[in-house]
């Protein structure tokens, strides 16, 4: 059967079509994505912890009754800075003054005894050559003596307690500092062992030194054994205890000027909290800090050594932990898993999972996978306004506007 003269030209062309479509190939593959990233270069970076503590006076001294009796006045202001030795209350003095007249008749009486006995001694000693006394009445006035110069010696402490009691009367500040609010008004039975205080005396006030604060606080027992298993290893460079510094942060979020340095560390781990027991001293010449406040501090403990500062952006993490994307030798992206438990301004700070010389991937994450192809380039970290630089100016944007329609 022949076929129609008209379809043959058809024919051809189909022919002629499916052969330029055979020698164009498949279509070309995309480009790989730009991905922005950072070198990581080993650093030596601070060691901080951000922890709680309380404040505490450096001085703190209960003022309290040392003998019984009526209180007559305050003489001091509350909440005003005190001297040592300055009069702060005065208790009744009357008893004491009587008890103290009546050891001194005391001690004048059984002087003049023993100056009586002695007396006696000694003209017997004269007479015991001659035969005018025996030995045994020589014998006992010696013992008379001796019994009086006792006496006299327990009159005299006798006396000194009573000199002690009564200036116990007058209440004194034993430090210098800020006295405290009144415990106990005027005219108030005040006593060295009452059933309010214990075995101690009536508390009057506490006088507290805050020229220097104590900051009190703990740092859990596993940290520390992990920062000196670092340090062990070299990882880790702990300060001397002289040489850790306290930063403080207030309570409504400013930072206090002056920091402090550690001067204390417990030797053992408090059985109840299982953390260690710290202690700083900071400076506070303004009465900025108060006792009893709760602040924020930043301990300084030494410095991490060959350690990477990678941006946060540049960490992921999932089910198995923290990881970043890094671009291999032949453009290719690798996932290595990190540690990076802490954090440096706007850094994360990994401490193993990286090697010198990696290129981390910071941006373009989105159009990523692990075992393809990217275009890597060094990135900018954006500024404090990353906006700002791209709003154009008033004039560009008058200018490029007209010029803008006549070249589309």
């Amino acid at each position: 059967m022949k076929s129609s003269p008209s379809r043959a030209p058809l024919l051809a062309l189909s022919i002629v079509a499916l052969a330029a479509c055979s020698k164009g190939g498949p279509p070309p593959s995309p480009p790989p994505p730009p991905v922005g990233v950072v070198t990581a270069e080993p650093r030596t970076v601070p060691l901080t912890r951000d922890l709680v503590g309380r404040l505490a006076p450096y001085y703190s001294a209960n003022v309290t009754a040392r003998v019984s009796g009526v209180l007559l006045k305050r003489a001091y202001t509350e909440g005003s800075a005190v001297k040592q030795g300055q009069l702060l209350f005065q208790i009744d003095p009357a008893y004491y003054q009587t008890v103290l007249n009546n050891d001194l008749a005391t001690l004048a009486e059984d002087q003049a005894t023993y100056v009586n006995d002695r007396v006696t001694a000694e003209r017997d000693h004269k007479l015991l050559p001659v035969g005018s006394v025996s030995q045994q009445t020589v014998d006992d006035a010696d013992a008379a003596e001796r019994s009086a110069a006792a006496k006299v010696q327990a009159d005299q402490a006798a006396v000194d307690g009573a000199h002690i009691n009564l200036g116990y009367t007058r209440v004194t500040a034993p430090i210098n500092g800020i006295g405290g609010q009144q415990q106990v008004t005027q005219g108030a039975l005040v006593g060295s062992s009452t059933s309010d205080a214990g075995s101690g005396g009536t508390l009057l006030t506490t006088i507290e030194q805050i020229d220097s604060l104590y900051v009190n606080f703990t740092i859990s027992a596993a940290d520390l054994v992990t920062l000196r298993q670092a340090q062990n290893q070299g990882n880790v460079a702990l300060a001397q205890q002289d040489q850790t510094t306290v930063q403080i942060v207030m309570p409504n979020g400013s930072q206090y000027q002056q920091p402090g340095t550690l001067d204390f560390s417990d030797v053992a781990v408090n059985a109840t909290t299982g953390a260690v027991n710290l202690r700083a001293l900071v400076p506070n010449p303004q009465h900025q800090l108060l006792p009893g406040m709760y602040v924020t501090l930043n301990v300084n403990f030494g410095q991490q050594n060959n350690v990477f500062l990678i941006p946060q952006l540049a960490l992921q993490r999932d089910t198995v932990g923290a990881y970043a994307l890094v671009v291999g030798a032949d453009g290719k992206v690798l996932r290595k898993d990190v540690s990076a438990n802490d954090s440096y301004g706007n850094d994360w700070i990994v401490t193993s999972g990286l090697a010198a010389g990696d290129q981390v991937i910071v941006s373009g994450l989105q159009g990523t996978r692990e075992g393809g192809q990217v275009k890597a380039s060094p990135w900018q970290a954006p500024g404090p306004n990353p906006g700002q630089g791209a709003a154009p100016s008033p004039a560009g944007s008058a200018a490029s506007g007209p010029a803008a329609a006549k070249n589309p």
